[in-house]
């Protein structure tokens, strides 16, 4: 079999080379950092310990199938997973509180109802047999197919079946994730619970397409999960199946180029001058890193092709270590919502980019006591999205604890200490530009946030990741590593899981 060069060691990039290995190739995976995982990173200090990329993951499915495919042990042998219940709680900005069950639609038709009055959970119910229909409608193109030569089709057409809507004589349908709140669920607590999804994910509810109902629905409908030890764990145990398919790992490993012959990609080129050969290059990395590594005015991407996505928003992250226990009964998840929707929306997606007086805060505090020195102490995760590129001063990040304090009373009495971590950061960990994160395809909206194909114009070359299709986040990613193995092992004509 062949030669297989991995560029990053990302969880995109961990999940193809393990199912590449078991497919007898030989894959050895170059990563400039001094560890695996990509964004998925881990800091302690003192006995505490906290995730700095994502805190859960939806859709496990993606991983067990990983595990299911390169080896006999599966993923629930390998770390544990946890079921979190409530799968969220919700902070409004007047005040009013809800915590929502973990995939249980009457439950939280009933919370909703109890919170939010007569009709609410219903609306919201209703809204989420619609998102299904979406979701059914783009499941396959946008996560389980290579991406169509005819991409446009995605572009154009908009899955979510919107609700008509009268308006000046008119009747029209919900476009943006913005009208969908306003004209179907007709609740500002309710459009903010819907929003958050996208916001959390660096979409703009202003913009972004309807079809984005899919991510509230993707929580709903396959819970969210929690791995205790943390996220990290989860990147361990790719890395470990990695390790026992006999992949190689070489870290501090710079690549500086992607050697090509006969218009093929041939192998990489390490900063030290060294030239691993290989008869396929998988490159996990952003778009700007990928462009600079091939030769100049070679494309890799052109014609009529999904182009890479630009500006993505960053986040930023603050971690808490606390004096006290976590109280019995606290959710994992509390989600703070902004004051101001559009000072917010503004600030992150505007002309003026900058952190809002009052930010949408996720707020995440696990029952793990494997993060913590003792029972006597709690872990505790803030997140933020914020406008790539952004430089943030002290003055930021007290902001931030005053919201966090809507859901932590006593947080500053709590205090021990805090790290933060900044889109630059970000950016010096994964290279994208600013510290942008990518966000998940959906489809309509123009293909504004599709990904461009796994395959590239230059033969031999793939990408994988959350920057290639079908984007960011966790089951993205490994999804994006079944099909470039697929890719390579089937050819061309590899069309997707059955």
């Amino acid at each position: 079999m062949g030669r297989i060069a991995v560029i990053g060691a990302g969880m995109g990039a961990m999940a193809a080379a393990a199912r590449l290995a078991v497919a007898g190739h030989r894959v050895v995976v170059y990563e400039r950092a001094e560890t695996y995982g990509g964004a998925v990173r881990r800091f302690e200090r003192d006995g505490f310990a906290f995730d700095t990329g994502p805190g859960l993951l939806t859709l496990p499915a993606v991983y067990r199938d990983v595990f299911v495919k390169t080896g006999k042990e599966p993923l629930e042998a390998c770390v544990e997973l946890v079921q979190v219940d409530p799968s969220s709680r919700h902070v409004f900005a007047d005040g009013t509180e809800v915590s929502l069950p973990n995939a249980s639609r009457a439950g939280v038709v009933a919370a909703l109802d109890e919170a939010l009055g007569a009709g609410a959970g219903e609306r919201w119910g209703d809204f989420l047999v619609r998102a299904r229909e979406a979701w059914d409608r783009t499941r396959r193109p946008l996560l389980e197919e290579p991406l169509w030569p005819n991409w446009s089709v995605l572009a154009e057409r908009e899955p979510y079946p919107s609700l008509p809507h009268k308006k000046l004589l008119r009747t029209r349908r919900a476009a943006t994730l913005d009208e969908l709140g306003a004209w179907e669920l007709r609740d500002v607590r309710l459009t903010a619970l819907l929003e958050s999804h996208a916001l959390t994910h660096g979409l703009d509810p202003r913009v972004a397409p309807a079809s984005a109902a899919v991510l509230p629905y993707m929580e709903h409908a396959f819970g969210t999960w929690y791995v205790r030890g943390g996220m990290r764990e989860l990147a361990r145990a790719v890395y470990e199946r990695c390790l026992a398919r006999r992949v190689e790992f070489s870290f501090g490993a710079r690549i500086t180029g992607i050697v090509e012959k006969d218009g093929r990609a041939a192998g990489v080129e390490l900063a030290d001058g060294t030239v691993a050969d290989a008869d396929f290059v998988v490159a996990g990395v952003a778009p700007g890193v990928l462009d600079g590594l091939v030769t100049p005015g070679t494309a890799v991407r052109g014609g009529g092709e999904v182009s890479p996505q630009r500006g993505a928003p960053s986040r930023l992250t603050v971690l808490l270590a606390l004096r006290g226990g976590r109280p019995e009964g606290t959710a994992h998840r509390t989600v703070v919502h902004a004051t101001d929707r559009e000072e917010e929306l503004n600030r992150v997606f505007g002309e003026r980019p900058g952190l809002p007086a009052a930010p949408t805060v996720t707020v995440s505090r696990p029952d793990d006591p494997t993060l913590v020195p003792d029972g006597e102490h709690e872990a505790v995760t803030l997140t933020v999205t914020v406008p790539s590129g952004l430089h943030l001063s002290g003055s930021d990040v007290e902001r931030v604890l005053g919201v966090a304090e809507r859901a932590i009373p006593d947080l500053r009495d709590r205090l021990l200490w805090h790290e933060v971590r900044t889109p630059a950061d970000i950016a010096e960990v994964t290279g994208a530009d600013g510290g942008a994160v990518p966000a998940p395809a959906l489809a309509a909206a123009d293909g504004r946030l599709l990904h461009p194909s796994n395959s590239t114009r230059m033969p031999g070359l793939f990408a994988v990741g959350g920057w290639a299709h079908p984007g960011g986040g966790l089951p993205h990613a490994g999804m994006s590593g079944a099909l470039v193995s697929g890719l390579i092992v089937e050819g061309p004509e590899f069309r997707g899981s059955q």
